[in-house]
């Protein structure tokens, strides 16, 4: 059996106690790595002055169309281990241990070696602003120096969420961002490094974070156990993992692709739109974490289920993760409405800043709830084992239909609001085939004789 000393059964008892158990922790460490950035934002917007801010701030969406492939093999890689670890197969979880760390620090390198080279090209093709560019290009290369351990840790607490354990890595994760906080105050106050000192806190941070996770994978007895003797490519392993990740990746990719035509168009309105939106984009990161946990455990528990042929289990976890999505959007995403002014004083004390931050606040945060159902339906797609079908879907109903927006309705009234308003509305539409989409595909597996039960 598959069975490590952490490992938790997804796939009997009372399902809403067991998601909500299963996601606080990997919410927690998913708003623990926001903080990094979080921490890099404050610091500079309030020691380092605005131009720090924006040079910081504008580089999110430009490290996540470079970044989210590989995220998404992660997925892939917690998606295989989680089927293999519902149906008890010790082997199938090795191999995918030895296969998904190896993936991890080979994706690590090349990211490191595309995001050094290629800064600030792309930061040129993204219409940085001139005052910016400079100090962004120099965030950006010593950030992508850390790839290799954030990849690292990508993965292997992937393998950890795969068999329900998702409170060690938050141990990690708190760790790190102790001593991130505190690095970025002795680099920018103490030595006066601005961008340069945030960035090399982050990627000290995430070096300890990846050493601890790792660490405990090799302390591991059973099949999640791992020895780094042993690396390399399982050739059944990594073929799954590509089939499942790889789609999911394409997809964060092209919608990264998306975020950064639009930032593109945020970069035109000058460094002090720039800075307010990359402030409110910080808070919106911790909202759409909280909720995002769930469409993770929509991912791991349906492979469990999947694995351990325990289909009449499917339709409690979409629901449940549903509403617990929901809930977390409605909650999180209306507090940020209502306190962001006071919240966007902690990123800047410029006023003009601040009513640009908000302008953004008020249209992502006020409607998040959406896209916490649009991540949650495609998890369990994914969950199910089709990848390419969501991927499509997001492809078309999200990423193209913003970039149309941008060339249409946003050409005839040039606004950051007709920018921000494209969100929620893409996130409606994606959703609705998400949904239809799921229907038919339980469908499917009922006329195969795969019995789903009500919830």
């Amino acid at each position: 059996m598959a069975q490590t000393s952490r490992s938790a059964d997804l796939t009997s008892g009372p399902m809403l106690q067991k998601i909500i158990l299963f996601s606080i922790p990997l919410a927690a460490s998913s708003i623990l790595q926001l903080l990094f950035n979080a921490a890099d934002v404050v610091v500079v917007g309030r020691f380092a002055g605005s131009t720090a801010l924006a040079a910081v701030g504008s580089n999110g969406s430009l490290i996540n169309l470079l970044v989210n492939l590989f995220v998404g093999l992660s997925l892939g890689a917690n998606v295989v281990a989680a089927r293999c670890f519902g149906a008890k197969d010790d082997r199938g979880v090795q191999d995918t241990v030895q296969t998904s760390v190896t993936l991890g620090l080979v994706s690590g390198v090349l990211l490191a070696v595309v995001g050094f080279f290629a800064a600030r090209g792309l930061l040129e093709l993204m219409s940085c602003p001139e005052d910016v560019i400079d100090l962004s290009a120099l965030y950006l290369k010593i950030y992508f120096i850390g790839m290799p351990m954030t990849m690292l840790y990508n993965f292997s607490s992937a393998l950890l969420r795969a068999v329900g354990d998702t409170k060690r890595p938050l141990y990690c994760l708190a760790a790190a961002g102790i001593i991130n906080v505190v690095l970025n105050l002795v680099f920018v106050i103490g030595f006066s490094m601005s961008v340069a000192g945030v960035a090399l806190a982050t990627i000290i941070s995430q070096t300890v974070s990846a050493c601890m996770v790792t660490r405990m994978l090799m302390k591991e007895e059973g099949a999640l156990h791992l020895d780094l003797h042993h690396l390399g490519f399982h050739m059944g392993a990594l073929k799954q993992i590509l089939l499942i990740g790889l789609p999911a990746g394409l997809q964060s990719t092209v919608f990264s692709l998306s975020n950064v035509v639009i930032q593109s168009a945020i970069n035109s309105f000058g460094s002090t739109v720039v800075a307010g939106s990359s402030a409110s984009a910080n808070l919106e990161g911790f909202v759409y974490t909280a909720m995002n946990a769930f469409s993770q455990a929509a991912v791991t528990f349906t492979s469990q289920n999947m694995g351990a042929r325990k289909y009449q289990n499917l339709n409690r976890v979409v629901l449940n993760c549903l509403l617990c999505a929901i809930v977390t959007g409605v909650v999180l995403g209306g507090g940020a409405v209502l306190a962001g002014t006071q919240l966007l004083h902690f990123y800047s004390s410029d006023a003009a800043v601040i009513a640009a931050g908000y302008e953004r606040l008020r249209v992502i945060c006020g409607t998040y709830l959406l896209c916490g159902i649009m991540d949650t339906l495609a998890s369990s797609l994914r969950g199910l084992g089709y990848s390419v079908l969501p991927m499509v879907v997001s492809l078309v109903g999200s990423c193209l239909l913003r970039l149309v927006w941008i060339a249409t309705i946003f050409q005839l009234n040039r606004t950051p609001f007709m920018l921000y308003i494209s969100y929620p509305i893409s996130w409606v539409l994606t959703a609705a085939v998400h949904l239809a989409c799921l229907l038919v595909v339980r469908h499917k597996m009922r006329q195969r004789g795969q019995t789903l039960q009500a919830a």
